[in-house]
């Protein structure tokens, strides 16, 4: 039996008495001299931090990327450098609208947050489990989440709000007929797809970019919950995700995933007839098929989960040589606000935490802070050019190829394409009769007290994507 080990305070002060706080007599008044109690009290009173503005309810666990297909002629980052070579990861999954508290079993979107602790760095890929999004451009990020969050005058969900953002929004139609299908509330986080949703870029060793999406396949195979069995597990096991992530593990049953890319060049993108940068769409697997590159493994649960899932503070500007951004301006608008999220919510060295900070060394010239610690930078200067020998100093060789850029700068209308329809038209009767009966009933379902102004508006949307699809919605909201 191994001996017990001394209570202290934070600041490794032996406690004698952990029982009773120090009064004036046994039956008087606290004293404030009582560091142990107001340590206590004042450490209880910050133990939350600000739960993040979507994707609040979340799980996550560790695990390996082995490389299965050589894809160094698109990429020379590290982690690709060879057949067989692993990388450990983490990856966050989450609810998006939900507040911390919220149901697991909720239809909305799933994050699929993946980070590669490369030997040159982390790389994370924070996508979700759909290909695509509702909107284009990040300027109209926070009126969309608002929509999806509690309405300020009644701190209600608001069916109206939604659907009347959606009626003036068609790029939404494609994101709006997944998540109304059978696919908008997976069985848990072990049985569904990942995507990068946006377009991101390799670089190899000869300068040469290629545009890609992420694809993550999961080896389980698909199962979704049918939206009466959701809402029971909402009231009896609203962390139902969440458990069966972690019991999975636990007994040995490792989820695994298949990583696979599509490839498009320069020149491709360059003709391409829809925009290859549009979140909203996706690209043809006929034309781009995908490319297996490796498996991710999940095979550990943190230890504990607000030092290592709740502070866990991924960010697609976390990038390494070998990948890249694209023009994708809901990434671009990504690259920014996540890690601005994470200075504001974690605090600025929230890369410092074991969970966030990179396997391979750091050498920068950021210093203080709250919570800065260890040895970073030890005697060195924070300042740089300087002249000090074994300093940090640029390398040239990381830089990406040039990207060309044109046109004048200005606020360009991105509804100007005017295809909102056939991808959402063509997802629709890709569908089995079961899935087209299930969509259906959950969009219908979802527009229980939305004005007729705002129906007769996205009406029109589904007829313009299948025919069929409208004439279905339009008979049950007449019934």
């Amino acid at each position: 039996m191994s001996q017990n080990k001394t209570l202290t305070t934070a600041s490794g002060a032996p406690v004698a008495d952990n029982q009773n706080s120090r009064s004036a007599g046994p039956r008087g008044p606290l004293l404030l001299d009582d560091f142990h109690l107001i340590e206590k009290l004042a450490h209880f009173n910050r133990e939350n931090i600000p739960e993040r503005r979507v994707h609040a309810k979340g799980s996550g666990a560790y695990g390996t990327f082995t490389v299965t297909n050589d894809i160094t002629q698109y990429s020379m980052a590290d982690l690709f450098s060879a057949v067989g070579k692993q990388t450990p990861t983490f990856l966050r999954f989450s609810t998006v609208g939900g507040e911390r508290g919220s149901a697991d079993t909720a239809r909305d979107p799933r994050g699929f947050a993946l980070r590669f602790y490369t030997e040159e760095g982390n790389w994370d890929v924070v996508g979700n489990n759909t290909p695509v999004f509702f909107i284009r451009d990040p300027l109209k990020f926070p009126d969309f989440i608002h929509t999806q969050k509690r309405d300020p005058h009644t701190n209600l969900k608001s069916s109206q709000n939604v659907w009347d953002f959606w009626s003036l929004s068609p790029e939404a139609l494609h994101q709006i007929t997944i998540l109304m299908s059978d696919r908008g509330i997976p069985d848990g986080y072990r049985h569904m797809h990942g995507f990068g949703s946006h377009t991101f870029s390799l670089i190899n060793a000869q300068g040469v970019r290629h545009w890609v999406k992420w694809h993550y396949k999961t080896q389980q195979g698909i199962k979704n919950l049918d939206p009466a069995v959701a809402a029971q597990l909402a009231g009896t096991d609203p962390d139902y995700a969440q458990r069966d992530l972690f019991n999975a593990i636990e007994r040995g049953d490792f989820p695994k995933w298949d990583v696979c890319m599509q490839i498009m060049t320069e020149a491709q993108a360059a003709s391409h007839a829809d925009n290859p940068f549009d979140v909203t769409k996706t690209w043809s697997q006929q034309d781009f098929p995908l490319i297996r590159v490796g498996v991710l493994e999940l095979n550990r649960n943190p230890k504990n989960y607000h030092a290592e899932v709740e502070q866990a503070a991924l960010a697609p500007s976390n990038i390494v040589r070998g990948v890249g951004f694209s023009p994708d301006r809901m990434l671009q608008g990504r690259i920014f606000a996540y890690a601005d999220a994470h200075r504001y919510r974690v605090g600025t060295n929230h890369q410092q935490l074991p969970v966030n900070a990179p396997r391979s060394p750091v050498n920068t010239y950021q210093r203080d802070g709250a919570m800065a610690y260890g040895n970073y930078g030890a005697g060195a200067p924070n300042y740089e050019p300087n002249s000090y020998a074994g300093a940090p100093k640029q390398d040239a060789s990381y830089a990406e190829p040039a990207l060309s850029l044109s046109g004048a700068a200005d606020r360009y209308d991105h509804r100007t394409d005017g295809d909102y329809f056939s991808y959402a038209g063509a997802l629709y009767r890709l569908m089995s009769d079961e899935q087209k009966t299930l969509l259906v009933n959950n969009i219908a379902g979802s527009m229980d007290g939305v004005s007729n102004d705002v129906l007769d508006r996205v009406l029109e949307y589904f007829f313009k994507a299948d025919p069929a699809y409208g004439d279905a919605i339009a008979k049950l909201l007449s019934k």
